[in-house]
């Protein structure tokens, strides 16, 4: 395994992509060689999390138990890999489980590296990458990921997705709640497929509109279910809809999943195959999709390609923000300022406070659209701005992120409310807090919307202070600003946060021993 050090040296670093399925947990090693993605290294364990999902979306403590037992394991593989090198993507389980920070905690005690939920959007929008990268494909082409709880849909054109959606239906959940026990009948089989057609309505317009030249499967589902059919000589590659309800009226002649014997059929799929092909069915029926073929990549890959293009420089983050800026007719003069000032701001307290490189984006990106609510109302614009970040689809950002970028900005301005800050797996309480102050003073700085306005700024951070110094000679004609410094002084102490001003307080003293004489 390559060190850091040899990495430094220039030869092909090694990066790792891993995803907590709701069926099972993958990993996979790879190096980029030349720009290129060279897979060296693929492991998967069944862990079914989804099935420890109860109808009230608490996650059980087996599944956790089994979850963990698995990281063990991953890290132990991926001990020599340095934290930038190694990002771990979890899906539709963790999504949805309502004690997923429970999970996230205890995985942080036995497991080095961050694990970042996605939304189900944003997991189409990988699953369309890894295949785009994977199998050149001129026209457009329509991806579906059958996993355990989800299923992602994903259609575009070479490597533009142009529609993604992602379905509450998965081979787990519905393995369990429809096939329970394995058991087979021609009603079970009924209800599923008409579950998962009204599952699919709300998004059957928008992708037939747009229309595709190619069908492509990418699951462990869709695999067995081609498998099977090839192996019953029913196809030689594609499937087709008649090889689906050919395979549904051949399984109707058992009464249990557990009594297959199929040709492709792995013990640890017998449970899984009813629901799988009852939900790719519905797919073919109501898309109207003639042939499908299957492709073996899937999530992981379009995460390996996205970690080797940030490693380039080419972060899709940067084309999400500037997509916002244009949408929402964001003031990118004013943006600019405030990220600048955000920036020199970081530079001078990102070793006390231990800010990184994603840190320091990440605020930049807060500071980019912190004004984006003044598209609903000027008034409380940093509650409409945190609440179009909150709702909106955010390509390449993962669910924490998504919320840091919004807890940012609701409270870029005014009161903090510390009681309404939510939990992070991936930022200490008191790195976002160091954020925020960040942010705040940044926009508090460029109120007057001029280029020509601000000194050169000097700070100094302690551990629950930041210290400014500002020209007394500057501050002093500057009375609108200065009350408001003042009053940001006694909304951070608040938090039990010191901002100290020498030249703030020395104005304050002159003013009180002018209104005393």
């Amino acid at each position: 395994m390559t060190t850091t050090t040899e990495q430094e040296q220039g030869q092909a670093p090694y990066i790792a992509a891993v995803d907590l399925g709701s069926n099972s947990f993958h990993m996979v090693i790879a190096r980029i060689v030349k720009g290129d993605i060279q897979l060296l290294h693929r492991e998967k364990q069944k862990v079914q999390l989804a099935e420890g999902l109860s109808d009230d979306l608490v996650l059980s403590e087996d599944a956790i138990e089994r979850g963990l037992n698995v990281l063990r394991q991953f890290a132990d593989t991926l001990q020599p890999f340095a934290p930038q090198s190694v990002r771990v993507i979890a899906t539709y389980t963790l999504r949805r489980a309502k004690n997923s920070a429970t999970f996230l905690r205890r995985a942080k005690t036995l497991f080095p590296f961050p694990i970042e939920v996605i939304s189900g959007q944003e997991e189409a929008r990988f699953i369309y990458q890894g295949v785009a990268h994977f199998e050149h494909f001129s026209g457009r082409r329509l991806v579906i990921d059958i996993g355990g709880g989800s299923t992602e849909f994903a259609l575009g054109e070479a490597e533009q997705p142009l529609r993604l959606s992602s379905r509450n239906m998965g081979c787990v959940s519905y393995g369990k709640s429809l096939f329970p026990q394995g058991k087979i009948s021609s009603r079970r089989f009924n209800r599923a497929i008409v579950q998962a057609e009204q599952e699919l309505e709300p998004i059957v317009n928008s992708f037939r509109t747009v229309g595709w030249q190619q069908a492509v499967g990418t699951s462990g589902s869709v695999k067995t279910i081609r498998d099977i059919v090839v192996g019953f000589g029913w196809s030689t590659n594609a499937l087709e809809l008649s090889h689906l309800l050919q395979l549904r009226n051949y399984l109707l002649k058992f009464e249990n999943c557990q009594d297959l014997e199929l040709p492709g059929l792995t013990d640890d799929r017998k449970l899984l195959l009813c629901s799988a092909l009852s939900i790719l069915i519905a797919a073919f029926q109501m898309l109207h999709i003639e042939q499908l073929v299957y492709v073996d990549a899937a999530l992981r890959e379009g995460v390996l390609y996205e970690m080797s293009d940030r490693m380039q420089h080419l972060d899709i983050r940067e084309q999400t923000m500037q997509s916002l800026v244009q949408r929402y007719d964001i003031d990118q003069a004013q943006a600019q300022r405030v990220r600048s000032t955000v920036l020199t701001l970081v530079a001078q307290v990102k070793d006390s406070w231990q800010l990184n490189e994603e840190d320091a984006l990440l605020l930049s990106f807060a500071a980019t659209v912190a004004e984006i609510g003044l598209h609903i109302n000027s008034s409380g614009v940093q509650k409409h701005s945190a609440y179009i970040l909150q709702n909106a689809n955010l390509p390449g950002f993962n669910q924490e992120q998504q919320n840091l970028l919004a807890c940012l900005v609701r409270f870029h301005r005014r009161k903090i409310r510390a009681d309404e800050l939510p939990y992070f797996s991936l930022f200490e309480l008191s790195k976002v807090i160091n954020l925020l102050i960040i942010l705040r003073l940044a926009v508090l700085l460029n109120q007057k919307r001029r280029d020509d306005f601000l000194p050169t700024l000097v700070v100094e951070a302690g551990a629950q202070s930041i210290k400014l110094d500002l020209p007394l000679s500057w501050l002093q004609p500057q009375n609108v600003l200065a009350a408001d410094l003042l009053q940001e002084q006694k909304i951070l102490k608040k938090i039990a946060f010191k901002l100290d001003i020498p030249s703030l307080t020395e104005l304050s003293n002159q003013l009180l021993v002018e209104s005393s004489s």
